[in-house]
């Protein structure tokens, strides 16, 4: 189910505030280490428990790690197999109003000379998003470390489980909770088993354990309809788990219209409904009441579950995204889409919540009145709750989710960069400070003797030395080497602005203009607030 930030989505936001260059403003910097956000990501419901047989009845970050917001600030789009706007733009990017200024220079009261004009990082004011604006360079932050970091490692691919193998180049998981279910499916399949055919014995839980292993196939294939289309549409996957509920699959792009939504969440179900059909024909050619009668038998009722509880037209399932689709398509807005259809998805978890235990009792699902227990009566509901929570709160996911992507384009590298002075690598911290503070700077770039920039000083570094001892303290002692990957354009925003973040995750980048003049250092804690920011705001 798509569930990230992708195109076409409404833009929002401004540059108003960002354009002008020139502009100081007194030092600041918020703390190093910032709350991550969370915006859990949507992980959708598998269905019913398997069928009866026939004739019966029924991610905070490590200490150490670079810190990446782009880990909670990236939607991932995901599909599951469940058998299986007015915005405040000014507010949360902008802050407080700027003071006019001269540009920093290499020595105080000094002129800048052509030269220094082109390689001054502090080219230009940057507005920034800091509440505790103002503050001194000198005073902010909350790390501790004091020496030259390492260079910033790229994050482990995300795993999930097991991994089982990797069609078209996706990876595929399966989640510990997994084994669970087959334990589960093999126990109660094979109690059934043994009223229809008691001849097995003992062997009736190795045919269960058959049918679990194949029942979860049958899943898998709907998941890889997912994610052949989402391929096909150039939309990358991340990863597809089995878990206790189902499948799912990650795909990290939204659909750019509501045609290729449709079609993306429509192929899976289809799919099942394939898979059910050929099993009923397979069904045909061998003898009723046998073992392979049985399985392929069970295996048909389950795909067809699986097809028409997706098709229920409620987010998360993929009925839900093809309303979305539709409703897109008539108002030309995919919010309106989400909307609506993570409202009737929420309907359907009260339906389900209360619906299910009442077609129990009743014998609307096939069993006799006369066979139902108390034991039976606690298992159905307790079922019935927990799909309920898995599809309501996978109805929450999506509007979060949504909203998300309509503030995604808030988030723009040129308003949120800080101001920054150049410094020689044997300048003490102190005097850099000083110079940093005196222009209004809120970063430090190191720089050789031609003022091309070599490394960033990082802010909690700054913090590690005591005041007493940063007169003797060279900047190239706190500065972290700069990469290709640290080095991100002051265009680029939203999706495009993450993708290069979490790329290379480090907690400082040097921010250039297409010209390649530096035009200051973007904090990852920076862009972690602006992002909690825009998403505490309505839509």
């Amino acid at each position: 189910m798509d569930e990230s930030g992708g195109s076409g989505q409404p833009q929002s936001g401004t540059d108003e505030a960002t354009e002008r260059h020139g502009e100081q403003r007194a030092p600041s910097a918020p703390a190093a280490d910032a709350t991550r956000p969370g915006p859990e990501r949507p992980e959708h419901p598998t269905g019913p428990t398997p069928p009866t047989a026939p004739g019966t009845s029924e991610a905070a970050p490590s200490p150490g790690r670079p810190h990446d917001p782009t880990d909670s600030a990236r939607g991932t789009a995901t599909h599951s197999d469940p058998s299986s706007g007015a915005e405040d733009e000014a507010d949360a990017l902008h802050g407080s109003s700027d003071e006019t200024g001269s540009k920093p220079t290499g020595e105080p009261g000094t002129e800048p000379s052509a030269q220094d004009a082109h390689r001054d990082p502090s080219a230009g004011a940057h507005p920034h998003p800091d509440p505790e604006y103002p503050r001194t360079l000198a005073h902010s932050g909350t790390g501790t470390g004091t020496g030259k970091t390492q260079p910033p490692r790229r994050g482990r691919e995300p795993g999930g489980g097991l991994l089982m193998g990797r069609p078209f180049g996706v990876p595929v998981y399966v989640a510990p909770s997994w084994f669970l279910v087959a334990a589960l499916i093999t126990w109660v399949f094979g109690g059934q088993l043994d009223r229809v055919l008691p001849e097995l014995g003992a062997l009736r839980y190795l045919v269960s354990l058959f049918f679990a292993v194949a029942f979860y196939a049958s899943v898998l294939v709907h998941e890889l309809a997912h994610t052949v289309a989402a391929l096909r549409f150039k939309l990358p996957v991340r990863r597809i788990q089995l878990q206790f509920f189902g499948g799912v699959s990650e795909i990290e792009k939204e659909a750019e219209t509501p045609g290729r939504e449709f079609v993306l969440s429509f192929v899976g179900p289809l799919l099942s409904l394939v898979l059910s059909g050929l099993f009923y024909l397979a069904m045909l050619a061998v003898e009723p009441g046998t073992v392979p009668g049985v399985l392929l038998a069970g295996l048909m009722i389950s795909n067809l579950i699986v097809a028409a509880f997706n098709l229920l037209p409620g987010l998360p399932l993929d009925g839900g995204r093809m309303l979305r689709a539709v409703v897109w398509k008539i108002t030309g807005r995919p919010m309106s889409g989400t909307i609506a259809a993570a409202w009737v998805g929420r309907a359907l978890a009260v339906s389900v919540l209360i619906g299910l235990p009442l077609l129990t009792q009743s014998g609307a699902l096939g069993a006799s009145q006369d066979n139902i227990g108390g034991m039976d009566t606690v298992t159905d509901a307790l079922l019935a709750a927990i799909l309920a929570a898995i599809i309501w709160t996978g109805a929450g996911n999506s509007l979060r989710m949504a909203r998300l992507r309509e503030h995604l384009p808030e988030l723009r590298a040129r308003s949120l960069t800080r101001r920054a002075v150049p410094v020689e690598t044997s300048t003490p911290l102190s005097e850099a400070l000083r110079r940093a503070n005196e222009a209004g700077a809120r970063a430090l770039v190191v720089v050789d003797a031609d003022g091309e920039p070599l490394s960033l000083v990082r802010e909690a570094a700054i913090v590690g030395v005591p005041e007493h001892r940063r007169p003797w303290v060279a900047v190239s002692g706190l500065a972290q080497d700069l990469t290709d990957g640290m080095r991100v354009s002051a265009e680029l925003a939203g999706e495009a602005l993450l993708d290069t973040l979490r790329a290379t995750p480090a907690t400082e980048y040097l921010v250039v203009e297409d010209s390649g003049e530096i035009y200051g250092v973007l904090s990852a804690a920076d862009v972690e607030r602006a992002f909690v920011k825009a998403m505490a705001r309505p839509s």
